[in-house]
């Protein structure tokens, strides 16, 4: 190390304000949640609630809303609040009814009426109903109706006799006897003054049965002629009782008929609708007519439904009565299978046979949706391919069809209801991940035409003073809401705290309000247990903490494993091509780091830098990008006045998953810079970053979970004061480690470096200057640059005495 050029000392330790952005609670200027005025608007999302009103407040066909966001950024909750303010300020859509088709009964009319109309026109249909059926069997059984009943019934009757007179007459004079059947009038020949039977006639003589044949075709033709007056007398006589049916009948109704008129002229096709129930009902008289208590006692008992059935045509079925609703409805539809969406008609067993009639039809989340909002969300609706389909068909047609799932695709033919038709005045919010609306686009061309607008919910905000105030006013009232414990100021800035820590951003705060709630739920259980008034700074830290000890089973599993020696790892002393490098192990509800040692070994050959762990399958598409980035820098770097010829192998060592990502490339780097230059590196220092070809350090992800992982790797194996974290400058503002880091950086038992280019980096690490290139091309002697370019030398001219030197297959 004496032949060596000393490092200067450019890098400067990061001070511990640097290492987590606190809130003081002074700034928040409240003493307690209970202060605030709670906030109810969506907070750090005002490109989201610009795209929502734009995509609310167009009329136009085909602007449905998308929104577009990751889950926990209260996506649904705060577009259910921020439609049912909307939604407050627009009237209540109108009432959707059906009803029987007098006309068609396999297609019920739909009814669209003022809200609260429907369910009174339901009721005024059954009193309607119940008062004929009191009413007209009153009528029909008094004596004017049967004096007029018998009067018509009379004049006919004495018609018929006087026809009857006559044809008895004329067969007399044939010769033959009229007598009454069941099958009608028979002509009995006379004999001697006496009709005779079959047996008789058959006992005649041939010439004597002829005659009487003759005389017999000769009569039928007054026989036919009679009957015909006949039937038409008894025709006449029954359209007579029909019209004196009718009149007596509207007679007795005609004033329930005009009321219900004049109540619903507004509306003609109610009017239109009455008019066909006038005209069935007086068809279907003998149902209001009453039966005899015999055989009404006698179907009662068995089936006390079917006294019903008759009526149930004149019913209203009102699905969707909004008379209870103030302002538009906002519908959130968890389950949006078809027929929770798009309604269903329901079926009853009736002896035996499956029966369904338009009192059966249900509405979907659609229907209530009619006149206000839709939110769905985006997977579950893809997961239901009908209820996709079908939506997109509901909204391109600006119309809503309630049939049986397999009638729309052509799968069943069974003759069913069609009910009519409801026009759909209706916006529908999808609420999805931004992926799911990147794949819609791209690959269903009828997802641009229905979902024009796309609310995107940031997962950040700005930490500003305004934002911090409304985080507290959110918290404000989410404890109202749920009735929990208010939260102090320190409770709020601990929040706050934990706000840019989710988002790894001293600048930012996360919109990830999910992930706040369950903080403070927890905070507020722990308030409890220890009969707090008000939930402070430490329970919501013990909250923190608790969830992630819940979780860290494997963290700790890991850090017992360094502890007792299974994985290798060095903290103190310096090895030649050896650099601890740190990584993070995600598991969906925590993430940790954990260092790994990484080595490079240096030989002669052609190869250039093998990545084993590429070789082994075991390293990702970026990590190998990193790696082969190494090889360009290696080239701009030395290789300008030779080959670049070596044989170089990297690893992670006790590493057996899959290593990606490139954080790790400045570490790769370094160790192959020490073996290449046979200069040590310095084991009490972690290192990460990525680099580029022209040696600068660049900004990676998980930079707090990757120094605490190493910081509790060096608390296990002992604090010596000189442990230490190398991360990129540019991760400085990401930069929100745990209190107990930044006590020990306080403390001097743990030190972090910001670093910007690898030239510094390896100085630091080394403790020997990097070195810079001459004016020549060579480099400072006795420097880090000088010796890796001097064994490079070396190698490309050891080499050359090898002309037969293959390159190895890979």
């Amino acid at each position: 190390m004496g032949t060596f050029v000393k490092a200067r000392p450019l890098i400067k330790e990061l001070s511990p304000e640097k290492l987590r952005k606190e809130c003081e609670p002074s700034v928040l200027q409240c003493g307690t949640t209970m202060d605030l005025q709670p906030l109810e608007e969506i907070i750090g999302q005002d490109r989201a609630v610009k795209a929502l009103k734009f995509g609310l407040d167009i009329k136009e066909k085909g602007f449905n809303v998308y929104v577009a966001g990751y889950p926990g950024t209260g996506r649904m909750s705060a577009v259910k609040d921020f439609l049912e303010d909307i939604a407050k300020k627009k009237p209540a859509p109108s009432d959707l009814c059906y009803a029987y088709n007098f006309r068609n009964s396999y297609e019920p009319k739909a009814f669209m009426l003022p809200p609260g109309t429907g369910k009174h026109f339901k009721a005024d249909m059954a009193n309607f109903v119940n008062e004929a059926k009191r009413v007209l069997p009153q009528v029909f059984e008094s004596d004017d109706y049967n004096a007029k009943r018998e009067s018509t019934v009379s004049a006919v009757e004495v018609e018929r006799q006087k026809l009857l007179v006559e044809l008895n007459k004329k067969a007399q004079e044939q010769g033959f006897l009229l007598q009454a059947t069941r099958i009608g009038l028979l002509a009995i020949p006379i004999v001697n003054g006496k009709p005779i039977d079959d047996q008789a006639f058959m006992a005649l003589s041939p010439k004597a049965r002829e005659e009487i044949q003759q005389r017999r075709e000769k009569f039928d033709i007054d026989l036919r002629g009679a009957m015909r007056e006949l039937r038409q007398l008894e025709v006449k006589a029954n359209d007579q009782i029909k019209k004196l049916n009718h009149e007596v009948a509207l007679f007795a109704i005609g004033n329930l008929m005009s009321e219900l008129k004049e109540e619903y002229k507004k509306f003609p096709e109610v009017v239109s609708y009455i008019d066909d129930l006038q005209n069935d009902l007086l068809e279907n008289l003998p149902a209001f007519l009453r039966v005899s208590s015999e055989a009404t006692t006698a179907a009662e008992p068995q089936f006390p439904w079917m006294r019903e059935l008759p009526y149930r045509k004149y019913e209203v079925n009102v699905i969707v009565d909004n008379s209870g609703l103030q302002g538009a409805p906002v519908i959130v539809e968890l389950n949006p299978s078809y027929q929770n969406l798009f309604g269903r008609i329901e079926k009853e067993a009736q002896f035996g046979v499956l029966t369904t009639d338009f009192t059966m039809i249900r509405a979907g989340s659609m229907h209530k949706a009619i006149g206000g909002y839709l939110i769905l969300r985006a997977e579950e609706l893809l997961r239901n391919e009908l209820s996709w389909e079908s939506l997109k068909m509901a909204l391109s047609s600006g119309q809503m069809n309630i049939e049986e799932p397999g009638e729309r695709f052509g799968y069943i033919t069974i003759k069913g209801l069609k009910p009519e038709p409801i026009p759909l005045a209706i916006k529908v919010i999808l609420i999805g991940s931004p992926m799911l609306h990147q794949l819609l686009f791209m690959y269903d061309t009828d997802f641009t035409e229905m979902f024009k607008v796309k609310a995107d919910f940031d997962t950040t905000m700005d930490r500003t003073k305004e934002n911090m105030e409304k985080y507290a006013g959110f918290i404000c009232a989410f404890c109202r809401r749920e009735n929990m414990k208010h939260l102090e100021a320190s409770a709020i800035a601990k929040i706050v705290e934990f706000g840019s820590r989710l988002v790894e951003d001293q600048e930012k705060l996360s919109t990830r309000f999910a992930e706040i709630a369950d903080v403070v739920r927890e905070a507020n259980f722990y308030a409890i247990q220890e009969k707090s008034e008000l939930i402070t700074g430490e329970h919501i830290k013990k909250a923190i903490e608790e969830k992630i000890y819940r979780s860290n089973l494997i963290e700790q599993k890991i850090q017992e494993m360094f502890q007792r020696g299974f994985f290798l790892i060095d903290i103190e002393g310096e090895t030649v091509g050896q650099v601890n490098g740190l990584s993070v192990i995600g598991l969906g509800d925590i993430a940790f780091g954990r260092p790994s040692r990484v080595t490079a070994s240096i030989g002669i050959g052609r190869e250039g830098i093998i990545d084993i762990e590429r070789r082994a399958k075991l390293g990702g598409p970026t990590h190998t990008k990193g790696v082969l980035i190494l090889s360009g820098y290696l080239t701009e770097k030395y290789a300008q006045d030779k080959p670049l010829s070596l044989s170089a192998r990297l690893v992670f060592e006790q590493s057996y998953e899959e290593v990606e990502g490139d954080s790790a490339s400045s570490t790769e780097l370094y160790a192959i810079l020490s073996a290449l230059s046979g200069i040590p590196i310095k084991q009490n220092f972690a290192v990460t970053g990525s680099v580029n070809q022209k040696g600068e350090v660049q900004a990676i992800g998980g930079v707090n979970e990757k120094i605490e992982g190493f910081f509790e790797i060096c608390k296990l194996k002992g604090l010596t004061g000189k442990q230490g974290v190398l991360i990129p400058e540019s991760n400085v503002q990401n930069l929100m480690l745990k209190e107990e880091v930044v006590n020990a950086v306080k403390a001097g038992k743990f030190h972090i470096y910001p670093i910007k280019t690898i030239d510094e980096g390896i100085s630091f690490l080394t403790g020997v200057e990097a070195g810079n290139r001459k004016s020549d091309g060579t480099f400072e002697k006795d420097t880090v640059n000088y010796l890796a370019d001097k064994r490079l030398r070396e190698i490309a001219q050891k080499l050359s005495e090898f002309p037969e030197f293959t390159i190895e297959k890979k």
